[in-house]
């Protein structure tokens, strides 16, 4: 069964940092790219970052200098350290995994709740 299972998301005050783990299983993560999306009530999902399977990152120009994407293939793993959070990083945090070959099924979490308060 193929699960995302993304946790460490909560209330933070502005300024502060966390950090948001995904947990992957039932598919050979390490041929995937991974990459967190958020959604914010009333606004667009974005995407916030994303690593390939070689390890390149890119980041939403937003977080770029503050967030820092990383995946542990050895434990089908995908991290997002965030720091400096603003108010504005408030949001739903989803993983998602795309098969880096371009065939096949993506999937994605149920998503993780970040709170950053003034």
């Amino acid at each position: 069964q193929v699960q995302l299972v993304e946790s460490g998301g909560g209330l933070v005050q502005a300024g502060g940092s966390l950090r948001l783990s995904c947990a992957a299983s039932g598919f050979t993560f390490s041929l995937y790219v991974v990459s967190w999306y958020r959604q914010a009530p009333g606004k667009e999902r974005e995407l916030v970052a994303s690593i390939t399977t070689g390890g390149a990152t890119n980041y939403a120009t937003s977080v770029n200098g503050r967030f820092t994407i990383s995946r542990n293939n050895g434990e089908n793993a995908a991290y997002l350290d965030m720091t400096s959070l603003k108010p504005e990083d408030t949001a739903v945090y989803v993983c998602n995994a795309a098969p880096a070959s371009g065939w096949g099924l993506r999937y994605r979490g149920q998503g993780t709740q970040v709170t950053v308060s003034l």
